[in-house]
C-alpha cells in the first residue's frame, strides 16, 4: 500500500472516530522537517504519527523528534500498514 492511501485510510479512521488531528505539511520554508505526519489527540494524549510502508524506513530527524515526543509525556511511533489493526485495537478498544 502506498503511504498516500495509507494516511487517507488513517485520517477517514480518525475522523470517523471524531478524533481532533491535523496532517502536517513539511517542506514550506515556514515549516519544520521531520515533525510526524498526523498530530493527533487520542483520549487525551498527545500523538505523533509517523506514517511509512511496510518497508519504509524513517530518517534520523523524524527518530529525533519521536524520541523527543515521549521524552515530553507523549506517545510517538511509526504507524504501518501492517500495524493499523493492532493500533486500532490498542488505541480505540
Amino acid at each position: 500500500m502506498k503511504e498516500s492511501a495509507f494516511q487517507a485510510k488513517v485520517m477517514k479512521y480518525l475522523k470517523e472516530k471524531q478524533v481532533w488531528h491535523i496532517k502536517y505539511w513539511a517542506g514550506s520554508q515556514y515549516t519544520k522537517e521531520g515533525i510526524p505526519d498526523i498530530l493527533a489527540c487520542i483520549n487525551g494524549t498527545f500523538h505523533g504519527i509517523e506514517l511509512k510502508t511496510d518497508v519504509g524506513q524513517p530518517s534520523k530527524l523524524q527518530l529525533y523528534n519521536i524520541r523527543k515526543i515521549k521524552d515530553s509525556g507523549g506517545e510517538a511511533y511509526i504507524l504501518r500498514p501492517k500495524d493499523f489493526q493492532a493500533w486500532k485495537e490498542r488505541w480505540f478498544g
